[in-house]
């Protein structure tokens, strides 16, 4: 059964769930599986059809991963942010402060989390450059982006982390994945959500992002 969303809710709707994941409500494989097949149906550069998705809800090895999940989480690197960075994420005040909580109270349960969904993808961009990277991400990004809107429809929230980079050697050997062959693109909590009621976020304007025919070089100064 799928929630009764336009296509412009599905798509303005689909929030990174951290606090409202139900962590006591198991996801059939069944359900999983539907959002599996309709990922696999994202555009795909030159047909390359290398995606995978690993899907972990066996108790102990979900313990397993959820370690690696918080370990990692403790090593990922700060990434310096610019003044322009600063101003987006406050744009509208307290949008960072309710980010973070929701951050901390999804490593404080990760061990809860009834599944997790790792997107993988044949091809390592290790050192590579920007247009084999281009090519790969390309091809993984859809998939993944299709499975949480496929996930939204379903009543099921999900939340794009990269948590898994720092140790993601160690999370291949758990799981088995071939490290020299496959790249853990993403590390996906998946639950039913608490309610279904999301709203569109707020943004920073429009005119902050959009150019035409050329870089509007007034959109990246206004707001310094």
């Amino acid at each position: 059964m799928t929630l009764d969303l336009t296509p412009d809710q599905l798509l303005s709707t689909t929030r990174a769930v951290r606090k409202r994941l139900d962590l006591d409500r198991p996801v059939p494989r069944s359900l999983i599986e539907e959002c599996v097949d309709l990922a696999v149906q994202a555009p795909t550069g030159r047909n390359r059809q290398r995606w995978h998705f690993v899907v972990v809800t066996e108790a102990a090895q979900r313990r397993a991963v959820a370690d690696i999940y918080l370990r990692a989480l403790a090593q990922a690197p700060g990434q310096p942010l610019t003044e322009r960075d600063a101003w987006r994420m406050n744009y509208h005040p307290g949008s960072t402060e309710r980010v973070f909580d929701g951050l901390r109270y999804l490593a404080a349960n990760i061990h809860r989390v009834p599944a997790f969904v790792i997107p993988g993808v044949e091809g390592r961009t290790d050192h590579a450059s920007v247009a084999v990277q281009a090519g790969t991400w390309g091809s993984i990004l859809p998939a993944v982006w299709s499975f949480m809107l496929a996930a939204r429809a379903r009543g099921l929230g999900t939340v794009w982390t990269s948590a898994q980079a720092p140790l993601e050697r160690e999370l291949a050997e758990v799981l088995d994945v071939p490290y020299d062959d496959i790249m853990l693109a993403a590390f996906l909590p998946l639950a039913y959500t608490i309610g279904t009621d999301f709203k569109p976020a707020r943004r920073i304007p429009r005119e902050q992002v959009l150019h035409w025919d050329r870089w509007q070089r007034g959109a990246t100064a206004r707001g310094r």
